[in-house]
């Protein structure tokens, strides 16, 4: 459905993208990850024809970027580019006409896609009005007025209660239903972890991680996580390291990769003699592996194609 191959865009004298290739196959919830000048909103900013790259090409559904492909993709910006002194059928109503839809197509659109983000009931509501989980529904209702095969979600959920989140996720769950292809970027990793079919995870313009969750969780060579606090952690690391963990930071709290599956009692035994406050388990998360690729040194070795073996990455992070 989307292809991007050795995309790059600079501006000034830096590079925003540098080589960046991915692909989206039809019908799948693609998260894109990334810190915060990663490149995401200039890869978005390039497939939506706001930008032209400096080298590279997008192709949609095969094409390049053009007027044509527009019809093709449906965009959910981060801010609510709505209205707010129209009714939610009027803000639809206007965004379909510009895409060119008859007024007949327009108003079945308008009652099909309200009621695809259940607000039929609130058609004739003005949109400053509404409550921002309402509104961010209106805006995702507003990306596929025109029943495009691409949508592009830019932090769809981002500042809704718990609630409203939920709703949301459960009609972008709907989108791939229908045979629509999802492109998502977002701060929310449990949002990727709910929703995504594969991942790809980007940093300085680059691709450094992509795959599904299950095959991201294979590259860190562990079978879960411990997290100790200890006033002794010059002394747990020794003695981790002396049965094979590797230590790792996150945040404050400092862990270690547990080569294999241990009950607390075993876990205990093996740092036994050292004031350890609080001991636990966890599952590898998709938080875990993330900050692994993000905080790497050398994201050269990181680079992957797809799913295949991450043999070098290994290497580089556990080294």
């Amino acid at each position: 459905m989307l292809k991007i191959t050795r995309l790059s865009k600079q501006f000034g004298d830096r590079k925003a993208l540098n080589q960046l290739s991915m692909s989206l196959k039809p019908g799948e919830i693609y998260g894109l990850l990334g810190p915060n000048g990663a490149g995401k909103t200039t890869a978005l900013n390039l497939l939506c024809g706001l930008l032209k790259p400096d080298s590279g090409e997008i192709l949609v559904q095969g094409q390049p970027v053009c007027k044509a492909t527009k019809l093709l993709v449906g965009v959910m910006p981060q801010q609510n580019l709505l209205y707010q002194s129209l009714t939610c059928a009027e803000n639809l109503a206007f965004i379909a006409r510009i895409y060119g839809l008859s007024k007949k197509r327009t108003a079945q659109q308008v009652q099909a896609c309200l009621a695809s983000v259940n607000l039929s009931d609130r058609a004739h509501s003005v949109v400053g009005d509404l409550s921002g989980g309402m509104q961010r529904r209106l805006s995702l209702a507003a990306s596929i007025i025109h029943q495009p095969k691409l949508v592009v979600l830019d932090e769809p959920s981002t500042g809704l209660d718990i609630e409203a989140r939920y709703e949301v996720w459960e009609l972008i769950r709907s989108l791939k239903q229908q045979g629509v292809t999802v492109l998502l970027t977002t701060h929310l990793l449990d949002e990727v972890e709910r929703l995504c079919d594969r991942i790809g995870i980007i940093k300085q313009g680059q691709l450094l991680a992509e795959g599904t969750l299950e095959t991201l969780r294979g590259r860190i060579p562990a079978q879960e996580i411990v997290i100790i606090d200890t006033q002794d952690e010059g002394g747990a690391i020794a003695r981790a390291q002396s049965h094979g963990f590797t230590p790792r930071r996150y945040g404050s709290d400092l862990a270690f990769w547990v080569p294999e599956c241990l009950d607390l009692p075993a876990l205990l035994n093996r740092f036994s003699g050292l004031p350890i406050d609080s001991i636990s388990r966890h599952a590898i998360g998709l938080e875990h592996i993330y900050l692994e690729v993000t905080q790497s040194k050398q994201p050269s070795a990181l680079m992957i194609q797809s799913d295949e073996p991450w043999i070098e990455g290994n290497a580089a992070l556990a080294a």
